[in-house]
């Protein structure tokens, strides 16, 4: 996790240092939380709180990706988690700066206070995408009046098997594809999700997009990738070659790029069993692979 500090004092700047986080400090601290807020995992202000909230409010979007957001007093007395406790990380964050320093971590989190496991840590600490945020609230709610929950942890698409179900999605799929060279970016989404619904699993628990190096730099696959979060994976042909399986072959795919088969491998490339094999619309080939049958 990128952590970045701001420090309003001298004071201040002796805890981010002592903590080994990069430091700002003369910054205004608007542009400062701008500039910083998208692209760190978490953001410490070391000083008053209302300053940081004021900074961070603008630029709030959902609980899903929001950093975690931090305040810890000049004095270093206290270190309170103001936003992303669970998802982000900010309470679990809030207890290192607390062992490290000696403050007082102030969890204000109902389900930990009251010692009951919170769903949506879970689900980060065991690799899983939360489909539906809105449910969170209600599962929670039930856990902590003791009651029974619905959660339903598959890559599969089902009818909600509970009342409330709350999906957790496990990143355990990589999506292989091939394109001509300048394939429209739009285009490319809608076959990539119609393919993906027509395997019957959830885009959510796509781990990575995966080709051949010689589309690194195709834009459609870039695209793609920064909308929904996922890397770009790329091999060599000799690295594809070398992926043991039965896989499709085509003379001119091989002609081509140096590899009969571009979208089955690339899906397979880091040891997945191959679950669905290329499936070819307009120009564009698609395979996925994972960790179990679909």
């Amino acid at each position: 996790m990128t952590i970045r500090a701001i420090a309003f004092t001298e004071k201040g700047q002796g805890w981010a240092e002592a903590l080994g986080f990069p430091v700002d400090r003369g910054v205004p601290v608007m542009q400062w939380a701008k500039a910083h807020f998208s692209s760190c995992g978490a953001l410490l202000f070391i000083g008053a709180c209302g300053i940081a909230v004021r900074a961070i409010a603008p630029l709030l979007k959902d609980k899903t990706t929001d950093p975690a957001v931090l305040v810890m007093d000049e004095e270093g007395r206290h270190v309170i988690p103001l936003l992303s406790g669970h998802i982000g990380g900010a309470n679990a964050l809030a207890l290192e700066i607390a062992r490290k320093t000696g403050a007082e971590p102030v969890i204000t989190t109902a389900t930990d206070l009251r010692g009951v496991p919170a769903i949506d840590t879970w689900a980060v600490n065991n690799g899983c995408a939360i489909e539906n945020p809105a449910g969170i609230k209600a599962v929670s709610s039930a856990a902590l009046a003791g009651k029974t929950v619905g959660v339903a942890i598959t890559e599969r698409d089902l009818k909600p098997p509970f009342p409330v179900t709350l999906y957790l999605r496990p990143r355990t799929l990589i999506l292989g594809a091939g394109c001509k060279r300048d394939t429209d970016p739009e285009a490319f989404e809608e076959r990539a999700l119609g393919f993906l619904k027509d395997c019957g699993v959830s885009l959510l628990s796509v781990k990575a997009l995966a080709t051949i190096d010689a589309k690194k730099a195709e834009k459609a696959f870039l695209w793609f990738c920064e909308k929904y979060r996922l890397p770009l994976l790329t091999y060599s042909a000799e690295k594809l070659r070398a992926v043991p399986g039965r896989f499709s072959h085509s003379d001119f795919v091989e002609k081509t790029v140096g590899v009969g088969n571009v979208c089955e491998r690339a899906a397979a490339a880091e040891g997945g069993r191959l679950l669905m094999g290329k499936t070819a619309v307009d120009g564009i080939t698609f395979a996925l692979a994972g960790e179990d049958a679909l």
